[in-house]
């Protein structure tokens, strides 16, 4: 049986009701859709106004990832299932390691399918989590209201041990504020659904995490031009992609590129440094490893 001894009201924007969807649940369908549509197109311009903060954000963990450091996301929830998304993504996408993106999901595994609503709750379980991290790495917490136990917990524990931390909230006045170096606040408002959280405010959070990773790929030098130059080629699609990003970087002909990507090994960013530089194989990786794996600073070279 439940009670509200223990009920907590979360002072957060996210939380208010909406008096744009008032009479959502007399709409006909198409009028429904085209609200709930108009709530969602409000996300990117909150998003763009956090950009300053996001920016910050990316800054340290570019730093901290060339200093062999991690980027650790916390979050419960929603919120939490998002920073996982967004972890399992990045390696395959730019050949990172793995380990160097790491989700923590207040649950575990089993929460990732299932409500295990309780564990938020839990600040002493968000410390726990955040027991591997040192002075080397990033804590990004991630919690729609900016209150969740769970993530102050892991904040609170990732500060003791030296990391930087970033707070990615929907609320300015996120009560975890004061444990962030940064705070990411996107203010989209209150739902369509009351406390709904998944909707603008996990629109928000996605957008925020898929751009901070991007971003922080691009400027550790995981693409040239707009191309992904780390791609780990593990099935035939990828290898495909391979052969179309060294055509579109190059401008050779496939059976060129083919030549070119079996001379390097397989290698992408070598392969596009022998093309463009007229130089082999041994002699681009030279060039790739004196820029720190930039194609761009090596062609400069």
């Amino acid at each position: 049986m439940s009670t509200t001894a223990d009920a907590v009201r979360v002072a957060s924007p996210t939380e208010t009701r909406n008096p744009r969807t008032l009479d959502i649940d007399r709409l006909d369908t198409l009028t429904l859709l085209r609200t709930l549509h108009a709530e969602d197109a409000r996300v990117p311009a909150a998003v763009a106004a956090a950009l300053p903060r996001l920016a910050e954000a990316v800054d340290l963990a570019v730093t901290a990832l060339r200093r062999g450091g991690r980027i650790h996301y916390f979050g419960a929830g929603s919120s939490g299932r998002f920073g996982v998304l967004d972890a399992a993504e990045v390696p395959p996408t730019y050949g990172l390691p793995p380990g160097r993106f790491v989700a923590h999901l207040a649950g575990g595994d089993r929460a990732m399918t299932a409500a295990v609503e309780s564990v938020e709750d839990s600040a002493e379980a968000g410390g726990a989590a955040a027991g591997g991290l040192t002075a080397l790495d990033v804590a990004v917490g991630l919690t729609a209201s900016g209150r969740t136990p769970y993530v102050a917990g892991a904040l609170r524990a990732a500060r003791t041990r030296g990391a930087r931390t970033v707070l990615v909230s929907g609320n300015p006045a996120a009560p975890l504020d004061d444990l962030a170096d940064v705070h990411i606040a996107v203010e989209t408002g209150p739902e369509a659904v009351m406390g709904s959280t998944r909707m603008k405010a996990g629109t928000a959070q996605k957008l925020v995490l898929h751009t901070f990773s991007t971003a922080t790929m691009v400027r550790l030098g995981r693409t040239y031009s707009n191309l992904m130059v780390d791609v780990v080629a593990t099935n035939a699609k990828l290898r495909g992609r391979v052969l179309t990003t060294l055509v579109a970087a190059t401008g050779v002909e496939e059976a060129t590129a083919r030549q070119a990507l079996a001379a390097a090994g397989g290698d992408l960013k070598v392969a596009i440094v022998t093309v463009l530089t007229g130089t082999d194989a041994a002699t681009a990786r030279g060039r790739l490893d004196a820029a720190g794996g930039h194609v761009r600073r090596a062609l400069g070279r």
